[in-house]
């Protein structure tokens, strides 16, 4: 695995990019049913897979739409949240996305399960490759630890908290 999301901006809500409309999201947990119907609906991961047992998976959504926006995985471990897998869907990759917003706000949803259990915000996980270091060290002002795995990044409580300040969270932990 390895995480492997384009963060275009950092926004309270997602934004529209055809209209530039700013849209509040909700975030749930994802069931198992929505899960296992992703990877033939064009996602890129397979979200039952047996490596993310014992995860909490959380879905974004438009408030009163029920298409998910992306979906993260997040582990609470000692002394921090373990995020093994985070998505947008495929609506919204590339240069012809649908909204900007999604990635930020997932990795938003597993600073709040830090903070929640005493952590302070401290989140860690392996990015997939060097460029994407880069990328997670400019949009999330992420650390490489440079053990462990090749890539794995963490996000301290102070960082974490600035990070959590951009976000209206309105969902259920």
């Amino acid at each position: 695995m390895g995480v492997d999301i384009q963060i275009d901006e950092l926004t309270p809500c997602l934004v529209e990019r055809e209209t530039g409309n700013i849209l509040s999201t909700v975030f749930k947990y994802a069931s198992a049913d929505e899960l296992r119907g992703l990877k033939a609906n064009g996602w890129n991961f397979n979200w039952t897979h047996p490596d993310l047992d014992g995860t909490n998976i959380y879905k974004v959504q438009i408030e009163g739409d029920d298409e998910i926006q992306g979906i993260i995985a997040a582990k609470v471990v000692k002394g921090a949240v373990y995020v093994p897998l985070v998505e947008s869907a495929p609506h919204n990759l590339g240069k012809s996305k649908k909204y900007d917003g999604v990635g930020g706000h997932l990795f938003a949803i597993a600073i709040k399960l830090s903070v929640l259990n005493g952590f302070g915000g401290f989140i860690y996980f392996d990015a997939k490759n060097t460029e994407l270091v880069e990328h997670y060290r400019k949009m999330l002002g992420a650390e490489c630890l440079g053990f462990y795995h090749e890539y794995r990044m963490q996000v301290e409580t102070e960082q974490a908290l600035k990070l959590l300040k951009e976000y209206t969270l309105k969902g259920e932990l």
